[in-house]
């Protein structure tokens, strides 16, 4: 497995004219995939730079020989209501959630294509989605609109390539969490009053995308409490030891979702 992030180091990251490094490095992330019985390897990559962006899957396979699933899910998102919002911010936000996983997709497919199959896996989020009326104070003053439009167009993207990839038996899926993942990145941007998920459950409808001929599972937009609660998925410990409890999706969710996908 390769494992990548911005720097082998904590690196510093602005939002809101504030700088500051998040916890976590590719080294712990290793550790913990080891410890758990797994091999991985570490490649520092910046998604924001294009010519590290452009070389990461090159780096990818000659160490692997193969690229069997590409999960797209760097991002680093930048809130502010559209009304103030600088045009770096905008860019910044395009380029992380549209441009870099497009890049990166167009750089897997002809991997995927000669070994005959293959699993694409963009992580999406329920912002996407129409906000539910009446409108929330969240939805009025969050600044999450520039976002949440990348992340539909994410969806939209991940539905048509699913159908452009069918015959070569890539599946192309969308997982969003069904509230919210409490993240170091992610906390400021969330409210204390709103429903967070854990981890777990998106890592586990992740896995489900990813094992099944694109035949019988591709095009999904699939959310990670819905999922596995209309599935009847097994939800497991980040390293597969421990069985979770069933999670219902709170009465609060978007009602926009559908249990299995959009």
């Amino acid at each position: 497995m390769a494992v990548t992030a911005r720097s082998h180091q904590p690196s510093p990251s602005t939002r809101a004219g504030q700088t500051k490094s998040l916890p976590g490095t590719i080294a712990e992330t290793i550790d913990l995939i080891e410890a758990a019985g797994g091999t991985a390897f570490g490649i520092a990559a910046d998604l924001e730079d294009t010519g590290q962006r452009a070389g990461l899957i090159d780096q990818v396979v000659e160490r692997t020989g193969r690229l069997d699933i590409l999960v797209n899910n760097a991002g680093y998102a930048d809130y502010s209501i559209i009304e103030k919002m600088s045009m770096e911010t905008f860019d910044r936000t395009v380029e992380h959630y549209v441009r870099t996983p497009f890049v990166l997709i167009q750089q897997a497919i002809p991997r995927m294509r000669r070994q005959g199959a293959g699993w694409i896996v963009n992580i999406g989020s329920v912002t996407g989605l129409a906000p539910a009326r009446p409108y929330r104070p969240y939805n009025k003053t969050s600044g999450d609109v520039v976002y949440a439009s990348m992340k539909a167009a994410l969806h939209r993207l991940t539905q048509g390539l699913a159908a452009e990839l069918l015959d070569a038996n890539i599946a192309v899926n969308v997982v969003g969490p069904s509230s919210a993942v409490r993240t170091p990145g992610a906390d400021s941007l969330i409210p204390e009053t709103f429903p967070t998920e854990p981890v777990e459950y998106l890592a586990e409808t992740v896995l489900a995308m990813c094992h099944l001929p694109a035949a019988e599972r591709t095009g999904l937009v699939a959310f990670s409490l819905h999922y596995p609660w209309s599935q009847q998925l097994a939800v497991h410990s980040l390293d597969g030891s421990t069985r979770l409890p069933p999670l219902e999706p709170p009465k609060v969710a978007n009602p926009n979702i559908l249990p299995a996908g959009l």
